[in-house]
């Protein structure tokens, strides 16, 4: 395959250079690995070569995996995409709308307008954010000594929506709520339900909240970026003994094990010989359920985490349960109506599923969105495309 070799010259050369510290990606159809590849160091400090078992912080890529145990509980019955979750969860019963702030700096908060439904939450439309992208909740949470969410403490999810729910997308914490509603409806933890239903059945023995020490041994440290683009290693490590574990961003994992995620979606919720979701559930995950409203852009609000995001900015953009999901073809290749995601560390994914292709490349350093990080991915999704328009040729000739 061409294209592989093509790959590995892009990656090579971004870790080589030291423009990205490491790297690790992996392709596949729904039945076949189509690439894998590990390049870089793990620690910039040590001298670990990457491979392809290395672990990752793979943050909000935690999200579509919490929002499909959630619906596994849909399909049975135990949960509602549209009945209120407050009555579930009563800490969604009343939410309060954040208004502004009043001459003394306190917070001005109303009742809201509707209750908040699941289906909000897996679409970032029931009025949560995060501070990182909102600045009149950061300074909510510095008024009122409210934790941020990456303590895992239970009093950071306590907090004010910025919106009514239902009439405006806004990127937030709504997928731990939708972890607590795991709980509360199979009446066990995150941690332990993920495993039981998702990862045993999917054989993703390398994918958890907590570190085991075989994962230790090959975890990925963090990088930051500074103001003059160099790299250097930086302590990171989310809080192994949490209040709750965080749905929307608490998963280590590792590039071979998320693609058998992706490989389950593509493969109409089926992967290691396990049906985990029906197919109709996967086909309902893949579509827009946020009707007339569109994904936004996302502006810094910490410079430090993360820098602007926006995606795609010619295209519309849609939510699904829980996905990206682009409405027109993209410059790499990739389909309209794939889904894709990210978390804060520079990790992305792509389920295509009219090309039946997915990828994953994962990377470890802060701000998210970073220029390096992204070339990276859409060298990779393009060689990717390339290597598929090539075997579809081959077999047309």
């Amino acid at each position: 395959m061409q294209s592989k070799a093509q790959i590995d010259e892009i990656l090579r050369k971004t870790s080589d250079a030291k423009e990205i510290p490491g790297v690790v990606a992996i392709a596949a159809s729904g039945n076949e690995i189509l690439y894998q590849g590990a390049f870089g160091k793990r620690d910039l400090s040590k001298p670990d070569a990457m491979t392809m078992d290395s672990v990752f912080w793979i943050a909000s890529m935690t999200k579509a995996v919490t929002s499909a145990g959630a619906m596994q509980l849909v399909e049975q019955g135990k949960l509602s995409l549209d009945a209120p979750i407050g009555s579930l969860l009563p800490d969604l019963a009343n939410p309060q709308v954040l208004e502004g702030f009043g001459a003394t700096g306190e917070p001005k908060l109303r009742p809201a307008k509707r209750a908040i439904t699941l289906r909000h939450l897996m679409t970032h439309t029931a009025g949560f954010c995060y501070d990182m992208w909102n600045g009149d909740f950061a300074r909510y949470m510095e008024k009122t000594g409210t934790p941020g969410i990456i303590t895992c403490l239970n009093a950071a999810l306590k907090t004010p929506v910025m919106t009514d729910p239902g009439t405006r997308w806004e990127y937030g914490t709504n997928i731990d709520f939708v972890g607590k509603a795991v709980e509360a409806a199979s009446g066990k933890k995150l941690d332990a339900y993920l495993r039981d239903s998702l990862f045993a059945p999917l054989g993703m023995g390398d994918t958890g909240f907590k570190i085991s020490d075989d994962m230790r041994k090959r975890l990925v440290g963090m990088h930051a970026r500074g103001e003059d683009g160099q790299l250097a290693a930086m302590p990171f490590e989310l809080e192994q003994n949490p209040e709750f574990h965080m749905g929307g961003g608490g998963l280590y994992s590792t590039a071979g094990d998320y693609i058998k995620f992706t490989q389950m979606i593509l493969n109409k919720g089926r992967g290691n010989g396990n049906q985990v979701l029906k197919p109709e559930t996967i086909a309902m995950m893949g579509q827009n359920q946020m009707g007339d409203l569109n994904m936004t852009k996302m502006t810094t609000a910490a410079p430090p985490y993360t820098n602007d995001v926006d995606l795609y900015p010619d295209q519309v953009k849609k939510w699904g349960l829980s996905f990206m999901i682009n409405t027109a073809k993209t410059a790499e290749g990739r389909s309209a109506g794939s889904l894709a995601w990210a978390g804060l560390a520079n990790t992305f994914y792509w389920i295509d599923p009219a090309r039946d292709v997915t990828g994953v490349i994962l990377m470890q350093l802060l701000p998210f969105a970073d220029a390096k990080c992204l070339q990276a991915f859409a060298g990779f999704e393009r060689g990717i495309y390339a290597g598929l328009d090539a075997r579809s040729g081959q077999k047309a000739a």
